[in-house]
């Protein structure tokens, strides 16, 4: 089945108007595929760094590399460094393209922990390490075009978090190498989510590795990888019956799409992880990915259901209302199915 014709309608004409030149770059390298070379991409990508969004965010970066205050960068919302570099990316930013994103991203992992963690506390302790941030942050990285070798420290990290190999529990406080508050256990356990699996940082996690090659997932990332896999689809994903910390029902955002996204996710943001580690094909996953066509509209777009509006550096369009970035994370899923 091809992408087009699971749409109602051709969206492409919409989406490679001018008025956002950050999504006309992004159809271009990954709904119709042009080579890196190729001299529109090459032209679309400059403008979308230099008076796009990116431009924007860019602009509010301070010269050392970080945004409104220095440290780890998780306070405060939704504007400091971790999340406008998640913002960044998610917009399609390049360190290729632009010396300040690789001089930013030179400084979060100078602010990582020494054994790999990302982390909320503004002290940079290990402590405040916690799967939804570690997974965005490398997804972002890697979608950046960051290359520095500390990133696998904190994909084995990752790895063995999801695991347990080798990971004491938090009560052993002397241990190396242990789980702590936030990140306390395997298979993506929380203590915010009252030390259940939070499957919102689960599917950042599952989405960093979906960014890496056969050949860069070490032996431990497959094990990991493997036991994200059979967590997911424990369940029909479409339900989003995964535990929660007071044993109530999913949150109704797994069925809002939006635009950014940061800890919060949604079923769109799940079937990009599953569809980029090769399971789009699964059966198990066919009620979300037609979930995802029901949402379109009659000319093949889909709405901004949850949004950020006010919090960030930018606004992204009314909720309700056909939204490019959106329909363009859609189709990004939708065809890269086989």
């Amino acid at each position: 089945m091809s992408w087009k014709s699971q749409l109602r309608n051709d969206p492409l004409p919409w989406l490679l108007e001018s008025d956002n030149p950050g999504v006309r770059y992004l159809v271009l390298r990954d709904l119709l595929k042009l080579p890196p070379d190729d001299k529109k991409l090459k032209s679309a990508r400059k403008i979308a760094h230099q008076a796009g969004s990116i431009a924007w965010v860019l602009s509010h970066m301070e010269k050392e590399g970080y945004w409104v205050k220095p440290g780890p960068g998780y306070n405060p919302k939704y504007r400091s460094t971790v999340w406008s570099m998640i913002l960044l990316a998610q917009l399609g930013a390049s360190a290729r393209e632009d010396k300040r994103i690789e001089q930013a991203c030179k400084y979060l992992l100078n602010h990582m922990a020494e054994g790999g963690q990302f982390t909320s506390t503004s002290s940079g302790a290990p402590s405040g390490t916690i799967d939804c941030l570690q997974g965005n942050l490398l997804w972002s990285l890697m979608e950046l075009g960051c290359d520095d070798p500390r990133m696998d420290k904190a994909y084995e990290w990752m790895a063995r978090t999801v695991t347990g190999d080798e990971l004491a529990p938090i009560e052993d406080k002397y241990a190396p190498v242990r789980y702590y508050a936030y990140k306390c256990g395997p298979t993506f356990a929380c203590g915010v989510n009252n030390k259940l699996p939070c499957a919102w940082g689960g599917v950042k996690v599952m989405l960093a590795f979906s960014k890496l090659s056969a050949a860069q997932q070490t032996p431990l990332i497959e094990k990991a990888i493997k036991q994200g896999v059979e967590f997911f689809f424990g369940i029909d994903p479409a339900t989003a019956k995964f535990p929660t910390r007071d044993d109530s029902k999913p949150n109704r955002a797994w069925w809002k799409f939006g635009f950014p996204v940061f800890y919060v996710t949604d079923l769109l943001q799940l079937s990009e992880a599953l569809v980029g580690l090769g399971y789009g094909n699964d059966p198990r996953l066919s009620n979300t990915l037609n979930l995802i066509r029901e949402k379109q509209d009659h000319e093949g777009r889909w709405p901004l259901e949850y949004d950020y509006t006010g919090k960030t550096w930018i606004d992204f369009g009314k909720k309700k209302q056909p939204n490019k970035w959106v329909t363009l994370r859609a189709l990004r899923v939708l065809s890269s199915l086989h």
